[in-house]
């Protein structure tokens, strides 16, 4: 049933980190793009946009498997309640 076939607490330690890093690639991304942008040549400055469109995507990934992690915990709650 599920595509990812990890422990739920391995899923929520892997979630855990995407959030970070895609908070991390978008500050680095934001500092970079917005706040240096004149220092930095035009690859490095498209570099730093792109970093701001790629840390909010991990940021989604690792929300997205942290619901995942956290539905997978509470079935086996549920599972262990009722049995």
């Amino acid at each position: 049933m599920y595509p990812l076939n990890l422990p739920p607490a391995h899923i929520l330690h892997l979630s855990s980190q995407l959030l970070w890093a895609g908070l991390a690639l978008l500050l680095v991304g934001l500092m970079a793009a917005y706040g240096l942008e004149k220092q930095l040549n035009v690859p490095t400055l498209v570099l730093a946009h792109s970093l701001t469109l790629l840390g909010p995507s991990v940021l989604k990934i690792g929300y997205v498997l942290r619901l995942v992690a956290q539905a997978r915990l509470n079935e086996r709650a549920c599972t262990h309640a009722i049995a």
